[in-house]
């Protein structure tokens, strides 16, 4: 008899443990694509537009009340671009010349004083945090085995205060209050044994710049770094600005405006910051190589930051020689709105690279 006209054999039954395991995938399955974040996906999957200022315009469509692009690329003009509102109840468009609040950028500002005066021999990095403030010996755990450096790299274990719980809730009004939130607690993990990143870490590096340089964090900044680079648009905090001039600030869900709220950080236009990054990335910010060799080796030389309504990406770019900040003024912890506006930023550096091709 020829295969052809053989009698196909009789297809085994599936069994009830393969059912539901087809089943059990299928459910699993549906449930990962609900939680996939389209909104994400679909940011970055959006054909690049022809121009950068097509792609800031984009940002009002993806949940930004406004947005500034600051843009300085090597042998052409600085440009900023803006879309979206400087005051959304107001309808103010957004400024390209707006101040905001930069929140951990200012990291880059205390780590480049801390170099700066261990460079004039002010300070040492490899000293404690009990050498430099013993009254915190009993009330910080392994102060006495901190350095400066490890403080520096976040690498002391002294736990972040904007961890406690429902800290953004109920913001602390000034450092005491703040440092309060941690003094008599456990340790994160013994010194130089692990990375956490602490905010507490750079407030003790401001009272300890107040220490070793005689005045405040940012009167020695002004003098040392801002006045020589010309940075007139830098500002210490919002008790120090006119506030018509600083980007209004939002949070998903909630109505008020957040630029009155005090976050202890410093202020500053996109182009004051750019400024600043290219003369951090250049060298020319430092007083010696000895200085940038200082620096170099305890920090990083690109940010970002955030807080209740600002979010900031700062960035040099080497392939590109440029500069490319950009602030959004609309944030939510919960939700994918720092992921998008991530994807925002890559797609500006996309367009560059493509201008540059």
């Amino acid at each position: 008899m020829s295969a052809s006209n053989q009698s196909k054999a009789p297809k085994k039954p599936v069994s009830n443990a393969k059912k539901l395991f087809r089943i059990v995938l299928l459910v699993a399955t549906v449930i990962s694509l609900y939680f996939v974040p389209w909104s994400v996906v679909w940011a970055y999957l959006q054909p690049l537009p022809d121009t950068i200022q097509e792609q800031v315009d984009d940002a009002t469509n993806k949940g930004f009340d406004g947005i500034i692009v600051y843009v300085d690329q090597k042998g052409k003009a600085p440009k900023t671009y803006t879309a979206g509102y400087h005051n959304t109840g107001k309808k103010i468009p957004a400024r390209p010349d707006a101040l905001f609040k930069i929140a951990s950028n200012d990291k880059l500002y205390t780590a480049l004083a801390i170099a700066k005066l261990v460079r004039s021999g002010k300070l040492s990095l490899d000293k404690t945090l009990a050498d430099y403030f013993p009254e915190l010996a009993d009330r910080i755990e392994y102060a006495d085995k901190i350095t400066i450096r490890m403080m520096v790299q976040h690498r002391s274990g002294i736990p972040n205060y904007t961890n406690s719980y429902m800290y953004w809730a109920n913001p602390k009004d000034n450092d005491k209050e703040r440092l309060d939130l941690v003094l008599d607690t456990p340790a994160s993990f013994e010194p130089d044994t692990d990375y956490e990143y602490s905010n507490t870490n750079y407030l003790l590096l401001s009272y300890l710049i107040e220490k070793a340089s005689g005045t405040t964090r940012f009167e020695y900044l002004k003098k040392e770094v801002l006045e020589p680079l010309g940075l007139n648009n830098t500002f210490g905090s919002i008790h120090d600005v006119d506030m018509d001039n600083v980007m209004s600030g939002y949070y998903v869900g909630y109505d008020a405006d957040l630029k009155t709220d005090d976050n202890d950080c410093m202020l500053a236009t996109a182009e004051d910051l750019g400024k600043f990054l290219r003369a951090l990335n250049e060298g020319t910010v430092f007083t010696d190589q000895k200085e940038r060799d200082i620096y170099s080796s305890i920090y990083r030389y690109d940010h970002t930051g955030l807080i209740p309504g600002y979010q900031s990406i700062s960035r040099y770019h080497k392939e590109l020689d440029a500069v490319v900040i950009q602030f959004t003024n609309t944030v939510n912890f919960e939700g994918y709105n720092w992921n998008i506006s991530e994807v925002l930023y890559n797609r500006v550096i996309k367009l560059l690279k493509k201008e540059k091709s």
